[in-house]
């Protein structure tokens, strides 16, 4: 195969693995709040969103292995426990965040019927999808991004060039903070140490053989991926605070994403759009579940039986969870994801490090702080933050829920002077 088709057909790949349907409600939502600010919030989404997706696979290049290789320098029992609440919230989040997407863009316009009865028949659906591993899912995804793709470039060249009206100002006290925080949201530097590998186990049935060869394809088909993410996200921001005028005052995320749609295709291109977003839900709704699946399969000697039981508890999570509105589960979502993001991006951050800068030392030092500086941000989103008013006023940028980042990275450079001296 040409070395450059194999290049943009990797990067579409890895572009793919990380376009979540679920995720094109979170830009433009972002764009109604920022108005003016729109640039600064995209810098911060784009930080979470983007970046730190693309260095996962980086870190998935040099240690061609699985999502347990990235933790257990720390230790194989935390790397087991790190691998468990990554599937736990993968289940129990973004894969039924794609049901209730699903009934609140595709089904509610158009039927007066309840969230949880499309929540069973999608989670049903999906359990048979699972079991049996049709390939049709995987040739439905195949065809739904380049398509979904054209129709959200389409859409955003539309507002861009012929917005008229006032843009909003900003609604936001800190739009670079809450564009990062935001970027937690789309769970991509999570999908990013999950699939991987899936890049790499491809490549080694390709050309490209050895480390360097791979490495160098990743980087070139990281970029290509990148830049796609970033005109997509950066687009449909900017689309939502060109219309945010447009908008109701208390429009919920799928609401921002449907009137855009539908004011730039039309009812019949924003219905057709629906169409293609639910059926793209359904197909990262059905990775995320076999991949679950596979995993305790794995670890289980290979047993058939703990697929299933794991697939149908995945369903059963899915279908809970899934019969809320879209806005409720992203709020549930927060302080999970305040937890995990962080140790999530540093193990990504030192898994591409060179080696002699990331010993087990440094691994161990900077993932502790990394998670006793983060409990304060988790903490604020499950009781008053008034009583960590406290806390939060000593510990540098804890104010805007980023208090590990400082600690962590001085624990990292003190960690390497030590070795160094």
């Amino acid at each position: 195969m040409n070395k450059t088709k194999e290049i943009w057909i990797a990067g579409f790949a890895l572009f793919s693995l990380f376009f979540g349907a679920g995720n094109l409600i979170l830009p433009p939502s972002l764009g109604a709040k920022a108005g003016l600010d729109w640039w600064i919030v995209v810098l911060g989404f784009v930080l979470t969103g983007v970046t730190i997706p693309i260095l996962a696979i980086f870190a998935h290049a040099k240690l061609q292995g699985t999502l347990f290789d990235f933790g257990k320098k720390v230790s194989p029992v935390f790397s087991t426990i790190f691998c468990f609440l990554i599937y736990i919230i993968a289940v129990a989040i973004p894969s039924p965040r794609t049901a209730a997407v699903t009934h609140e863009i595709a089904i509610q316009p158009f039927f007066d019927s309840s969230p949880i009865l499309t929540s069973i028949i999608y989670f049903l659906l999906v359990f048979i999808f699972s079991v049996n591993r049709s390939r049709i899912i995987s040739l439905i995804g195949k065809f739904l991004t380049p398509i979904i793709v054209i129709i959200l470039l389409l859409i955003i060249a539309i507002v861009t060039f012929t917005a008229q009206g006032t843009v909003n100002p900003s609604t936001l006290k800190k739009p670079f903070v809450d564009g990062i925080l935001e970027g937690y949201q789309t769970f991509d530097a999570i999908a990013g140490v999950v699939v991987g590998a899936v890049i790499i186990i491809s490549l080694n049935y390709s050309s490209h053989t050895t480390f360097d060869a791979k490495r160098k394809l990743i980087r070139q088909a990281g970029f290509i991926a990148g830049t796609g993410l970033l005109l997509i996200y950066g687009g449909l921001i900017l689309s939502g605070s060109l219309l945010s005028s447009t908008f109701a005052e208390n429009a919920s995320r799928t609401e921002i994403l449907t009137s855009l749609s539908t004011q730039t295709l039309g009812d019949l291109g924003a219905t057709f759009l629906s169409v293609l977003v639910a059926l793209a839900c359904f197909t990262t709704a059905v990775g995320i579940v076999t991949g679950t699946a596979d995993y305790i399969k794995g670890i289980c000697n290979d047993s058939k039986n703990a697929y299933i039981i794991t697939a149908a508890v995945a369903s059963i999570i899915g279908v809970f969870v899934g019969s809320y509105q879209v806005d409720f589960i992203i709020t549930i979502a927060v302080p999970a994801l305040m937890f995990l993001y962080p140790i999530t991006i540093m193990l990504i951050l030192l898994n591409i490090v060179p080696d002699k800068y990331a010993s087990k030392l440094v691994f161990r030092g900077v993932i502790l702080v990394t998670f006793i500086f983060s409990i304060p941000d988790f903490l604020g989103f499950i009781i008053p933050r008034e009583n960590l008013t406290g806390i939060k006023s000593i510990i540098p940028l804890a104010n805007h829920s980023l208090g590990w980042v400082l600690p962590a990275l001085l624990v990292f450079v003190l960690l390497n002077l030590k070795k160094f001296r």
